[in-house]
């Protein structure tokens, strides 16, 4: 829904420079911009208004409809939080300091201001709602409720009696709508705001309709004697059925400074206030209240807690005993004065009113409970209202709201951080129970916390967004025991409705155990509790009794059933028991395949609301023997179910017993049976004889077996049955009954034949009674097949075979390895063959032995013991390694030392068998080191290392170590060359190279490895290039050389096809080959993870610089990472080149040179430029880089822009680079190479063959069309040329601006460090011109007086006698000011004054200041004390004000005394690097012209005095005529000028520089003084700014300069004394036209008047395009402009150039490296103890009261105003640029993050990469200080004593004595009063002292 906006004429008016009317489609737009996302149907919903603060919320309570008032906007939302129509209410041009007003112009300081809500409400009888905003004084306006865009009322012209809210933001107004008979009233109380709100009642009750809305007269206002005294903060406005209530916070007048909490009550038929009372409001222990709500029969306020106010706590107050404290207040001010029993004031009238308590009859209170006219009012009860807290959080609370529900309050908190907490409140204790983020964390939930009409929803407020939350999220909790557990008190388990619900929701909630509530005692959900039987077989029904304690009782006609599944049973319910019948088979679900039972759930049903739960098995026997095959009967039998088994029938049953006549096997669950368990189950319990079953020879198996005797009287038939691979074999076997129930059992004789594929076959077995019916195994039985052959390949192997097996070889036929009975007994072999050795590696090894070596072959032994000693190598013995010796196959032994050289073969003898001989031979040989190559290599490893020798091959196991680290070693290793890789190195410094053959070491000593430094990359450039690649990188660093193999890396994420076509997977490191050279690495390798990496290998230039290309990458890839590898060393690209990342851009696209394409050639006339189009060209290259080749010769690149290359082609045509046809044009950009077509040059034709008459013919026919064509030909190339002139030219000057900047930077540093050292010099002769002590201190004291304001008055005649009086009393008033006591008490009095301005803190504080400085220690004292008081009062409002500005006298004392305590430090340390930065900062000023009409600079800091236009001028040196003096000849001394100054300027710089060490008061005055220009002996003429030769032009005059006079460099001038008083127009330029705000005009006669000017005219200024000269009557016309932002780099040059000396002065006044001076110190150590002793322990406050007492208050002072010390004169100029550097001082000592952006101030953007340093200079500078030796009590008082002599002998003192007494003569009375009042004040008579002292000063008045 849309609706237009409806504003009345009035605020149009003042809206309308800001913005339009808001159109019905503009709006219907807005609304959906502002409308909130569909939310996840949770029971929530919200509410936001993108870039709108929202202020507060209002519920029009029968609508249901929520109002939000916000800056500039007032929303109507729906109860679910759709927007349905919205208001604009601001911005609005209006200033907190005027009145409303009608014209802007009534009020000049009136700016765009927004309009924050200040107090919204709802009338429910006029249909209205009430909204009150910041501006225009806090006025309201009505609104309507259907439509909050529809204004109902506006005061046109509001007069002061309609200031209703507060006019600033963070000044608290809240109200009331009160519905009296016949009309509703509005009750508004809000703090104190603005100037202007002095006048308006804290508490006032207004009209809300009648002629006058809002206004509030005739009726009753809260009468305040001075509302800053009391300064009430207002918390919340609250009505019943009979009064309305105002929570605020206020502090009392005078003896009561501390803040309190209170409630005041008000009757509602009261429009007098007769009846206001108040009472303080204490929650013990706590801080102030900061959130407050009225619940039935109760308040509830949230107060501050913990240290700093960063906890909360909840008090509730009842309402009985709050209106019974008020009542007693209201009694005791009625009827007994105020006083209590006890005679102490219990009761007062507050607010500084003249009412008092008075004594009227007893039954005063009763006869008018409302008060009346002539009862006493406002009344404060002194007696405060106690409570405990109920609960503590650990945040500040914001807002509060409450709930009574079923019996229970619930209390809601808002925390400061957008936390909603839900507590519960029950007797003393408050518990959160639930807790939840609303807002954005960080973001306080507004004090408007609302809960619908029905208390099912809250709505919460935060700064961006309105949520609906629900009170209780009952419905959410889907079982009882969430329900329970989440102990919400408003929710509880319905169990018959089987929900979670609110008690009012639950139908049978009061009837016992319907509605379980998690707060009752033993409250737990229902529960079966037992079931008997718990299970039941499936294949009969029965009955099943449920056990279930607390019930619930059903009416008659209501019955529970059970749900066993889907199957539904009536219940009979019988107490806490109920009987159900299971289903029937067929109604039982069948088994999940594999188990022999189905769980089922069982459920105890209220219609279909399941009430308790729980599982039921039907277990199925039958199915228990298919799933034990093994053992069926043990399986049955032992199973958890009721089953038994039959052994005749083999079968499985449940019930009694097996049919008739058939043995049972019982259940183990039974009891009282002998038969039962698996123990009584036919089983077969092991083999009788040996498992072990060799292959082809016949065997006999027996089996024992138990229990047998239940198959008696059968058939005895039993069968052997072997589970073989591929078969089941089958064999009859017979029964053989031995003692007992025991037997065995004979399996038929048989030979198996098994395929076998291993040594050893398990195969199962087991027996049947019958075919069919299984004996149970007792446990898994196994028999073994083995196969003597199988393993056991040779005879050694055969005769190594165990025993037990009886394998032996046999020769007979194929020689093997047979079961013995199965070989001939002739053929039995005993011995074995001869060792055969197939195999030996490695063939060589070190001279030194140790080497393992491997011998391969069969008949190797038959165990270890047989080789142990039979091994020898070229005929030295081998020692075998036991761990490593294969049986007959292999021996693994340790060679003997042996003689290099020394070869032969390996030998095996066993034995007494012949020896086994290798057909290899072994050789000893000596392999040597001899050079390493590189000789260094980088501290992190990753060189490739080559040693190269001889006979490296030596041995099969070679390791390198480099340093003692291992150096891998990458294969193979070559006869001649080892190749490893380094490992990283602890520290740098030489290692030794080591490689190891075997157990034999070889080390390089001649040469041994140096770790270097890792090198380091400082910069890399460019950082861009095309995807092709080849662009040269420079990387610039440091250690470079020692990188062996640099490389320049990608990687990039890549998708298949890009992978597949340019990389494939393969090792980084790939493979070598012996004296094959290094392959060069692939341009793309795939790594793990879908990564590609693309690298080029470095050159390295040197040892500072790497020069890479950029690597080409696949178009469809996307680069993740660019690094440098430099050996181990990955450095980003973005660390090497400072931050910027490297970009990979799209290759360049160039279209053909032709137009028809680029198979055809292009014609070229000769001495053109070619202009090539594309795309993307200067994207990843620039113009110097580019090669653009016309077949064999170059055209020079000009000018790369984005879509055009302009080259500059050979004069004549190149050859072609092929030799053939015509010259290529191609572009080279990096690898992208682009041929875009032939050229063919244009040339002058042959000449025909036609004969000459025919030529001349042909040409007299043509000439006339080439005359026609020429001149259009001309004119047209002249104006292309013309243009591309002109772009090229633009281009040229913005490439040169840039290395313009930088090499400007450093002429001038070059030329000011010159000047500098000049100046050094000059002033070890002069010195610093420092002022002296009394001047400084005056100017100190006094800042804006230019000194001290105390100077005496002349006495007349006759008045010594006087003058004699008065100084006595002077004096003893001095005597008086050494009372600590009357001292604190006189300033605290007159602080107290509402009439006592800041100005008169500030000068009362210098006047004690000067008049107590010869006793410092004192002064010192007081300050300490009333430091501790502002730290006192400011502890309980934000510590982080404090001494934030000079508004107390304490902190105008602390300035004095700083001032007084740093004057030597000024002197010693930071007055030299001050004094310095002054000087450059006016030497580089002077350098440059300066406007003296606009005041702008072309040097200069500040961007508002920045001369943004290109001013031509020179430097001059003019020669001055000094002297002649006493005794002297006239001397000529060199003045440096420049000739656009105006001759005011040249003054001014010709003194400074003729009088450079004299101070500035001791030289004669600019304006006394004429400049000569003095031209051989007699030709003298004065030079002045303007005179008739002055230039005039369209009503402009200019400003005489030196080159309006043509003075030439080394003229020669005189400074003589002015002989008239001419006016000078320059004089006053300063005056009236500050930086070219106003135009000075001359009248000129009848013409008008005429504008000054001097190097540009104020319309000519960019940014003062509005500046005009109101009395011109026509306007030169506009002339073309550079782009002014383009002089903003003048700024960066002259920060560069001044920076040292920024540095050096914020280095002196940060530094530590001298003595701290001891005022700082002890200063410090003051606030350290100031804030433990309130506890604050936040390092921010205390860091802030710092910077505020020290930095900000004394040095950011000093660097902004140098005359504060030195004798010196301070240009604008050089003011302006001060207070940049003062800035960036200021935004170095906050503790905030220092962010800028685009949109930030350029003096803010300036020093924005110093400031962190700043930063950190400022934290160590107080990190230092606090851990030096603190200050003692001693050295500070004997500091101060010896500062005390140096102002003793002020002339001045008597003055001050005397302007102290008139501010004391002015609060006389009241200091008199306050000092009667003191007990110890009367004690010393100081009332009595200060009388005679007035006695004395007044009576005999004295002129001082």
């Amino acid at each position: 829904m849309c609706h237009a906006t409806h504003e009345t004429p009035l605020l149009h008016h003042f809206m309308a420079p800001v913005m339009a009317r808001w159109p019905p489609f503009s709006l219907c737009l807005l609304l959906l911009l502002l409308s909130p996302p569909p939310l996840p149907l949770t029971g929530a919903h919200r509410f936001s208004a993108p870039n709108t603060t929202l202020n507060h919320l209002a519920l029009a309570p029968g609508r249901g409809t929520l109002y939000v008032g916000a800056v500039n906007r007032l929303f109507q939302l729906s109860p679910e939080l759709q927007l349905e129509a919205m208001a604009v209410t601001g911005p609005v041009i209006d200033s907190p300091d005027c009145v409303p007003f009608r014209d802007p112009a009534e009020c000049p300081q009136a700016q765009l201001t927004d309009n924050a809500n200040q107090l919204l409400l709802v009338s429910s009888r006029a249909q209205e709602l009430v909204a009150c905003g910041q501006v225009r004084q806090g006025v309201c306006e009505t609104r309507r409720l259907g439509d909050v865009a529809e204004v109902l009322y506006q005061a046109e012209d509001p007069g002061d009696g309609q200031f209703v809210a507060a006019n600033t933001p963070g000044v608290a107004t809240v109200g009331l709508v009160v519905p009296l008979p016949g009309q509703d009233l509005l009750l508004v109380a809000r703090g104190l705001a603005g100037k202007l709100s002095a006048g308006v009642p804290p508490l006032a009750i207004r009209q809300l309709a009648g002629p006058q809305p809002f206004s509030s007269e005739g009726l009753g206002r809260l009468v305040v004697g001075d509302f800053s005294d009391y300064n009430n903060s207002y918390v919340g406005a609250f009505a019943d059925a009979r009064s309305a209530y105002f929570v605020f916070r206020r502090r009392g007048a005078r003896a009561q400074a501390e803040y309190r909490s209170y409630v005041a009550r008000v009757c509602l038929g009261d429009t007098n206030l007769y009846s206001y009372v108040e009472v303080p409001l204490d929650c013990q222990g706590q801080g102030l209240i900061q959130a407050a709500f009225l619940a039935p029969g109760t308040l509830l306020g949230a107060f501050a807690a913990g240290p700093g106010g960063t906890q909360a706590a909840l008090c509730t107050f009842p309402m009985a005993e709050l209106g019974a404290s008020m009542e007693q207040a209201r009694r005791l001010c009625y009827t007994a004065g105020g006083r209590g029993p006890s005679g102490a004031e219990e009761a007062t009238v507050e607010y500084g009113v003249t009412s008092r308590c008075v004594t009227l009859p007893l039954d005063s209170p009763e006869s008018y409970p409302c008060g009346d006219e002539h009862t006493p009012s406002p009344i404060a009860g002194r007696q405060p209202l106690e409570a405990q807290p109920l609960l503590k959080l650990g945040q500040p609370v914001s807002a509060v709201a409450a709930l009574q529900a079923d019996g229970h309050m619930i209390a809601f908190l808002g925390d400061t951080q957008g936390q909603l907490h839900k507590v519960f409140l029950h007797g003393s204790q408050g518990q959160v129970y639930h807790s939840q983020q609303v807002g954005p964390p960080g973001s306080a939930i507004s004090p408007d916390l609302l809960l619908d009409s029905s208390d099912s929803h809250l709505y919460v407020l935060t700064a961006h967004q309105v949520d609906r939350i629900p009170v209780a999220a009952c419905p959410q909790f889907p079982d009882c025991a969430s329900c329970l557990q989440a102990q919400d008190p408003l929710c509880g388990w319905c169990v018959l409705q089987g929900r979670c619900t609110r008690k009012g929701q639950c139908r049978r909630a009061g009837q016992p155990n319907q509605w379980l509530w998690s707060y009752e005692e033993d409250s737990h959900c229902l529960h079966i509790q037992s079931l008997l039987p718990s299970h039941h077989p499936r294949q009969e029904q029965g009955q099943v009794t449920l056990s279930v304690p607390r019930l619930p009782i059903l009416d008659a006609d209501e019955y529970f059933h059970c749900a066993f599944g889907d199957y539904d049973s009536l219940a009979h319910v019988e107490g806490p028991y109920v009987a159900c019948v299971t289903p029937p088979q067929d109604q039982v679900p069948l088994n999940p395949p594999g188990t022999e039972h189905v769980t089922v759930p069982l459920a105890l049903m209220f219609e279909d609301v399941a009430v308790a739960a729980t599982n039921f098995s039907f277990y199925d026997c039958s199915a228990i023997q298919a799933l034990e095959a093994a053992a069926p009967c043990r399986a049955c039998v032992g199973s958890i179910w009721r089953c038994h088994w039959c052994p005749q029938s083999s079968h499985c049953v449940y019930g009694e017993h097996c049919p008739e006549g058939e043995r049972t096997v019982y259940s183990t669950q039974e009891v009282d049976v002998q038969v039962r368990g698996p123990g009584a189950c036919p089983q077969v319990e092991g083999l009788a004889g040996p498992h072990l079953v060799p292959v082809g020879w016949e065997s006999h198996l027996a089996l024992r077996v138990r229990n047998l005797q239940h198959f008696r009287g059968l058939p005895a038939s039993f069968h052997c049955w072997l589970e073989l691979p591929g078969e089941l074999r089958g064999l009859p076997a017979t029964l053989e009954e031995t003692a007992g129930d025991s037997g065995l059992i004979h399996c038929q004789a048989h030979q198996f034949y098994p395929s076998m594929s291993q040594r050893e076959l398990p195969v199962p077995i087991y027996v049947t009674q019958g075919e069919a019916q299984r004996l149970d195994n007792a446990h898994a039985l196994y028999v073994i097949l083995y196969d003597c052959a199988m393993g056991h390949p040779d005879c050694s192997h055969c005769q190594a075979a165990n025993r037990s097996l009886g394998c032996l070889w046999c020769a007979d036929g194929q020689p093997a390895c047979r079961y013995g009975p199965l070989c001939p007994p002739g053929a039995v072999e005993l011995l074995c063959p001869a060792p055969s050795i197939d195999a030996v590696e490695p063939l060589t090894g070190p001279p030194e032995g140790g080497l393992a070596l491997t011998i391969l072959g069969s008949n190797l032994g038959r165990a270890f013991a047989d080789v142990q000693y039979a091994v020898s190598v070229a005929s030295r013995p081998c020692s075998p390694e036991p761990s490593l010796y294969r049986t007959s196959a292999r021996i693994v032994c340790v060679t003997s030392p042996a003689p290099n050289g020394t070869t032969g073969p390996v030998q095996v003898a066993i034995k007494s068998q012949p020896p086994g001989i290798s057909s290899q031979h072994f050789t000893y040989q000596d392999p040597v080191l001899l050079s390493l190559s590189p000789r260094w290599g980088p501290q992190a490893g990753g060189t490739q290392l080559t040693i190269r020798g001889q006979h490296l091959q030596t041995g099969g196991n070679t390791s390198a170590f480099v340093g003692g680290q291992p150096c891998p070693i990458l294969e193979p290793v070559c006869p001649e060359a080892i190749v490893c890789r380094t490992r990283p190195q602890a520290v740098p410094g030489e290692a030794a190279v080591l490689v190891v053959f075997g157990h034999a070491q070889r080390t390089l000593l001649a040469s041994p490895f140096r770790y270097t430094a890792n090198p380091r990359l400082v910069a890399a450039e460019p950082s861009a290039s095309f995807r092709g690649g080849g662009r040269l990188i420079r990387v610039r660093g440091t250690g470079l050389d020692v990188v062996q193999r640099p490389l320049l890396s990608v990687w990039l994420e890549a998708d298949t096809e890009a992978q597949a076509s340019r990389a494939q997977p393969q090792d980084p490191e790939p493979r070598r080959s012996c004296g094959a050279p290094a392959a060069d690495p692939q341009a793309c390798i795939q790594l793990g993870g879908g990564l590609l990496q693309c690298s080029t290998v470095c050159s390295v230039n040197s040892s500072s610089l790497l020069l890479c290309w950029s690597p080409a990458v696949p178009d469809r890839a996307r680069p993740q990472r660019v690094f440098f590898t430099l050996d181990n060393v990955q450095v980003d690209f973005a660390s090497a080149s400072g931050g910027q990342d490297f970009l990979y851009q799209p290759n360049p696209r160039l279209a053909p040179l032709s137009h028809e394409g680029p198979a055809h050639p292009y014609r070229l006339k000769p001495g053109h430029i070619l202009d090539v189009e594309g795309e993307g060209l200067n994207l990843g290259i620039s113009k110097e880089e580019v090669r653009v080749h016309i077949g064999r010769s170059e055209c020079l690149v000009k000018t790369l822009t984005r879509t055009h290359l302009y080259c500059e082609p050979p004069a004549h045509a190149p050859q072609p680079a092929d030799g053939s046809g015509l010259p290529q044009f191609v572009v080279q950009m990096g690898n992208v190479r682009l041929a875009l077509g032939p050229v063919q040059y244009e040339a002058e034709p042959p000449l025909s063959a036609f004969p000459v008459e025919a030529q001349a013919g042909l040409g007299m026919g043509a000439a006339v069309l080439i005359a026609a064509v020429l001149l259009l030909t001309l004119m047209y190339r002249h104006k292309s040329k013309q243009a591309l002139r002109d772009y090229q030219k633009v281009l040229l000057q913005l490439e040169s601006l840039e290395t313009g900047v930088g090499d400007q930077c450093r002429k001038e540093f070059t030329d000011l460090m010159t000047e500098m050292t000049d100046l050094s010099s000059d002033l070890e002769a002069s010195g610093i011109p420092f002022l002296d002590y009394r001047t400084y201190a005056e100017r100190a004291f006094f800042p804006g007086h230019g000194g001290c304001p105390l100077q005496p008055k002349p006495e007349g005649p006759g008045e010594d006698g006087r003058c004699t009086t008065a100084h006595q009393g002077l004096t003893q008033l001095s005597n008086l000011l050494n009372s600590k006591l009357f001292l604190l008490t006189l300033i605290h009095t007159l602080e107290e004054q509402p009439s006592f301005s800041q100005r008169d803190r500030c000068h009362v504080a210098s006047l004690l200041s000067l008049a107590l400085h010869g006793k410092l220690e004192y002064l010192t004292d007081i300050m300490r004390t009333l430091l501790g008081d502002l730290a006192a009062h400011y502890v309980h409002r934000n510590p982080k004000l404090m001494l934030r500005r000079t508004e107390t006298m304490v902190e105008k004392l602390l300035t004095n005394w700083l001032s007084i305590c740093l004057y030597a430090f000024l002197r010693e340390v930071a007055g030299e690097p001050l004094y310095m930065l002054f000087r450059a900062i006016q030497y580089q000023v002077d350098k440059g012209p300066v406007d003296a009409v606009t005041g702008k600079a072309k040097r200069t800091l500040n961007d508002s005095r920045l001369l943004r236009e290109d001013v031509e001028f020179q430097p001059l040196t003019l020669m001055v005529l000094v002297g002649p003096g006493a005794g002297s000849e006239v001397q000529r001394v060199p003045a440096r000028v420049l000739d656009t100054d105006t001759i005011t300027q040249v003054k001014e710089k010709v003194l400074d520089q003729v009088y450079k060490g004299t101070p500035f008061s001791q030289r004669p005055s600019v304006h006394a003084l004429d400049l000569e220009w003095r031209s051989g002996v007699a030709g003298h003429l004065t030079l002045s700014d303007e005179d008739l030769t002055s230039v005039t032009q369209n009503h402009w005059k200019r400003l005489n300069t030196l080159q309006h006079y043509k003075v030439p460099d080394g003229a020669t001038v005189g400074l003589v004394p002015q002989l008239h008083s001419g006016s000078s127009i320059s004089q006053s330029l300063a005056q009236r036209c500050p930086l070219g705000e106003n135009i000075p005009t001359l009248e000129d006669g009848e013409e008008g008047g005429v504008c000054l000017w001097h190097l540009v005219k104020a319309t000519e200024e960019p940014e003062g395009a509005k500046v005009r000269c109101s009395s011109l009557r026509e306007r030169e016309p506009a002339r073309a402009k550079a782009i002014p932002e383009i002089y903003l780099t003048r700024l960066l040059s002259m920060k560069g150039t001044l920076q040292k000396f920024v540095d050096d002065t914020f280095q002196a006044i940060l530094s530590v490296n001298r003595p701290i001076p001891i005022a700082v110190k002890y200063l410090f150590d003051l606030l350290d103890e100031l804030a433990e002793k309130h506890g604050i322990e936040d390092p921010g406050t205390l860091h802030i009261w710092k910077t505020n007492s020290l930095l900000l208050r004394f040095w950011v002072n000093a660097l902004k105003n140098p005359q504060l010390i030195f004798d010196v004169r301070v240009s604008d100029n050089v003011d302006a640029i001060l207070a940049v550097i003062a800035q960036t001082f200021i935004d170095s000592c906050t503790t905030s993050e220092h962010k800028v952006g685009r949109d930030s101030p350029v003096n803010k953007l300036l020093y924005a990469r110093e400031i962190p340093r700043y930063k950190q200079m400022v934290e160590r500078y107080y990190a230092d200080i606090r851990q030096s030796s603190p200050a003692s009590y001693q050295e500070m008082n004997s500091a101060l004593a010896e500062l005390s002599g140096s102002y003793t002998s002020a002339p001045h003192c008597l003055e001050a004595l005397q302007e102290l007494y008139n501010h004391i003569h002015r609060y006389y009375d009241q200091i008199i009063s306050a000092l009667e009042e003191d007990p110890v004040g009367q004690k010393l008579q100081l009332a009595c002292r200060l009388q005679q002292v007035a006695a004395l000063v007044e009576n005999k008045v004295t002129d001082l």
